[in-house]
């Protein structure tokens, strides 16, 4: 089989640029080099694509220095529609290039401007496949207002709150603590549209509520104020179905707080200490069953294309909570959603190669 070439694509100008570039890093190490060639394409943080380094040791996640793509003074330049793709790179000398054609594209990207729709409309105008989730799942998937009007419409429970914009904040603050106040003793405060749990915070009383706000709004103008929901909290990967089959769910893996009061970013990427990750989860089959069943309608309610992982609380009562979906979960080392694949017998390295497929034959 001949080889493909897919142009990894990384870094970003969101506040989880450290992160997608240590996604990346995983991926450099993991990808099957017999099948693929590799074209790294970083995105600096001011939006400047830039040809990078194939070496995964350069993007490790490393908690006293997060991993960055600087501006070496290259520009990617990527192929116009309708023509061949290939793939040009300008030096800082204003000489040009060509890196050959791509085959794909594999964004490992989080957040605005890469798990939103953008560069999935960008890769469609130009008409170069790519792998992961399309236009409307990672639009609808990003603004965590939208995910949860889209799986209510579909029956599937998520977690009580409101949505606050600034302009409200502003106008009448004491009309909004009163219906935070509705909302249960304790309450999640989160930017609607940011992942990672960048901007989150834990309000207990309405204690400190306006410092939660401001630093929810300094990631989004619409911020999302939700009752805490007592519960396990457990993860599920879904998969694509190939060739026009049905989504897959993974193995569920569970986020066992033991001194953190909620999976926040240290706990999540960078190894902070108060958080164990159990995969597979301890469920008994019934729960398992209903949990990757309902993993696939919230999937399918956001008309999800290329993967998604489903986060769920599960009560004490039984019941499902949603709380959201990532159309970009990351693939650091300590990342859930390749230990879920992992567990149900899906390898790192396959994993990346389903992902490029599906895109290829996308």
């Amino acid at each position: 089989m001949d080889k493909q070439t897919v142009a990894v694509l990384f870094g970003g100008r969101s506040s989880e640029h450290s992160i997608s570039s240590a996604t990346a890093g995983g991926v450099l190490r993991a990808i099957d080099r017999d099948r693929f060639d590799v074209i790294p394409v970083g995105i600096t943080r001011d939006g400047a694509f830039v040809l990078e380094e194939d070496r995964s040791e350069k993007f490790a996640l490393d908690a006293t220095q997060l991993p960055e793509v600087a501006d070496n003074g290259t520009r990617v330049l990527w192929p116009e529609p309708c023509g061949d793709r290939t793939l040009r790179v300008s030096a800082a000398d204003g000489s040009v290039r060509s890196l050959g054609e791509i085959d794909v594209v594999l964004p490992l990207l989080h957040g605005l401007h890469g798990e939103d729709g953008a560069i999935q409309g960008f890769f469609d105008v130009l008409e170069v496949p790519y792998a992961g989730g399309g236009i409307l799942d990672s639009a609808i998937c990003l603004d965590k207002h939208f995910t949860k009007l889209a799986l209510s419409a579909a029956g599937i429970a998520v977690a009580p709150g409101i949505t606050v914009r600034r302009a409200e904040w502003i106008a009448d603050p004491d009309r909004l603590r009163a219906r935070v106040a509705e909302l249960g003793s304790v309450v999640f405060v989160k930017p609607a549209s940011a992942g990672s749990s960048v901007g989150v915070s834990r309000v207990a009383d309405g204690d400190d509520l306006a410092g939660a706000l401001e630093l929810a709004f300094v990631e989004d103008d619409k911020v999302l104020i939700e009752t805490k929901v007592d519960g396990r909290e457990i993860e599920v990967g879904v998969l694509a179905g190939r060739e026009g089959s049905a989504p897959r769910a993974s193995l569920p893996g569970e986020v066992v707080l033991t001194s953190r009061d909620f999976y926040d970013f240290e706990g999540k990427y960078l190894g902070g200490d108060g958080v164990d990750i159990v995969c597979p989860a301890e469920l008994d089959a019934d729960t398992l069953e209903r949990m990757r069943d309902t993993a696939v309608r919230a999937f399918q309610a956001v008309d999800g294309r290329g993967l998604a992982r489903v986060d769920f609380f599960l009560t004490p009562s039984g019941e499902l909570v949603v709380n959201e979906l990532n159309t970009m979960p990351g693939f650091t080392p300590i990342s859930m959603f390749p230990k879920c694949w992992i567990a149900s017998g899906l390898s790192y390295g396959d994993l990346i190669t389903e992902l490029i497929d599906a895109g290829v034959r996308r």
